[in-house]
């Protein structure tokens, strides 16, 4: 095993040292042993006693401590200067057996310096869901924090009423998010920026090492990176629910499955999160709200950017501008790949609109509605398709049109097809699925929890397991909750 201290090596006011309290029978729920094995850790280790300690309170066999990481945010739409990790702790970084670097944090691991009068803990519900969640979206082909390992802690925690404790041992490219930079903005502290800065292009962008302006390429690569992240959640139907800066990461991973979802039924104005009362977050709002982020993101480079506000806010301010275009052209791909399109057509905006438009109206499946026209595409049965659609006479229009688009191109129906599979999964984590996975391992069973990861690790396959099924008119899920 090979692992680090480079974030905790910055100055004290990065981060600060942590010596955890030992979790009275920390046990594996869960360990992702592929993962494990490319991290170059022994999964017979980990199971015993001190691989329990290093994934549960971050015991490291080299005694250095773990940290906790400073940073502040926006939280829906309101500034916290201060916030960090309150519940969570970097244990170091690992390399890879391909030389990449992964950062390997653990949520509910105890109260930090930045516990603001929680615990510092989790409990095991929201632990479980972020398990499934990130390595659902790790398969989806989606970048993203992934899961090593979800333990219980053999204590309970307080939230409505007494529940299991959990920790989630999760690594990423990063951990430094958005609210890191305002951090040290909001303390008018220069160096600070500028070391982050070169920590974030030494870690994750070294291609921007001779960049003239360094700051300013470090923004570019983010609005670019983001862009193409938001544009992917968009094709698979997923809701983050709490895009606060601090919960976005400077790689352009997904970070932070509290209250997440995905939809059922299309509706762009979708919500699930408790929290967000307003639909700050909504599905359709997403793309906008990642950018009002880079915004927040490009104010607190500013000072590094140039000397001479206005023109390092004109500069910032060109950078973001490249959003719109490069979402634009992801998500428009993205969907031409879902329609089994290979080409680019004057109509193609024009057909999807009408497609989406349509399954807002008769509150189609999102899922379900682009699998069976996987179908249509190799075999040109419209059975399931036509019966996500209320309106049927709308639905066959709607093919129809997509049918003599699909003739404008040369490729064969199994091109098609093996095209569109590729791109509309089979199963996603559904709502309803999750919870009825959590409600039975907190009895102790987590035989649903295990099915539902091996599906989910193979979302694109075939298979007759009844996990890909919407919720019955009993089962669906109105709402979700951070966990925290």
């Amino acid at each position: 095993m090979q692992i680090s201290r480079h974030y905790a090596s910055l100055p004290e006011r990065f981060s600060s040292a942590l010596a955890p309290r030992p979790f009275r029978n920390p046990q594996l729920v869960a360990l992702n042993e592929p993962l494990a094995t490319r991290l170059g850790l022994d999964t017979h280790w980990l199971c015993q006693k001190d691989g329990l300690a290093f994934l549960s309170q971050g015991q490291r066999p080299d005694g250095a401590p773990p940290v906790a990481m400073a940073y502040a945010g926006h939280q829906f739409g309101h500034f916290v200067p201060s916030l960090g990790d309150g519940r969570a702790m970097l244990v170091g970084e690992l390399t890879d057996r391909q030389d990449k670097v992964w950062d390997l944090h653990l949520k509910g691991s105890g109260p930090t310096p930045f516990s603001r009068r929680g615990d510092g803990h989790a409990a095991l519900g929201p632990v479980l869901r972020e398990y499934l969640v990130s390595e659902a979206m790790a398969a989806l082909g989606i970048p993203t924090t992934r899961a090593l390992a979800a333990l219980t802690t053999g204590e309970n925690v307080v939230r409505e009423t007494l529940m299991p404790g959990g920790v989630i041992a999760r690594v990423a490219s990063t951990h430094v998010r958005v609210g890191t930079f305002q951090f040290f903005a909001a303390r008018q502290d220069r160096e600070g920026l500028t070391l982050l800065v070169d920590h974030v292009i030494e870690r994750l962008y070294p291609e921007l090492a001779d960049s003239p302006n360094r700051a300013l390429a470090l923004l570019n690569a983010v609005v670019d990176r983001q862009a193409r992240l938001i544009a992917q959640w968009m094709l698979v139907g997923f809701i983050h629910g709490v895009m606060n800066t601090d919960n976005m990461s400077i790689a352009g991973e997904t970070i932070d499955f509290g209250p997440c979802a995905f939809l059922d039924s299309y509706d762009p104005g979708k919500v699930f999160s408790f929290i967000d009362q307003n639909g700050r977050y909504a599905y359709g709002q997403q793309p906008d709200m990642a950018l009002w982020n880079l915004g927040r993101l490009a104010e607190a480079l500013l000072p590094c950017i140039d000397a001479d506000t206005d023109h390092a806010v004109s500069l910032a301010t060109d950078t973001l501008s490249r959003f719109d275009s490069i979402f634009g052209e992801a998500y428009l791909s993205g969907w031409r790949r879902k329609l089994g399109l290979f080409s680019e057509g004057r109509t193609d905006t024009t057909l999807i609109s009408r497609l989406l438009t349509m399954m807002h109206r008769d509150e189609a499946d999102f899922t379900l509605t682009f699998r069976h026209l996987n179908t249509v595409a190799r075999t040109d049965d419209t059975t399931g398709f036509l019966a996500q659609f209320k309106d049927r006479e709308a639905a066959t229009s709607w093919l129809q049109s997509w049918k003599e688009r699909l003739d404008t191109e040369d490729q064969t129906a199994d091109e098609r097809f093996a095209l569109m599979q590729a791109s509309n999964p089979r199963i996603i984590p559904r709502n309803h699925r999750i919870e009825a996975a959590i409600k039975s391992a907190l009895t102790g069973d987590y035989t649903l929890f295990y099915q539902l990861a091996a599906a989910l690790a193979r979302p694109f396959e075939d298979a007759d397991d009844g996990l890909d099924l919407p919720p019955a008119s009993n089962e669906h899920v109105r709402n979700t909750f951070c966990g925290t």
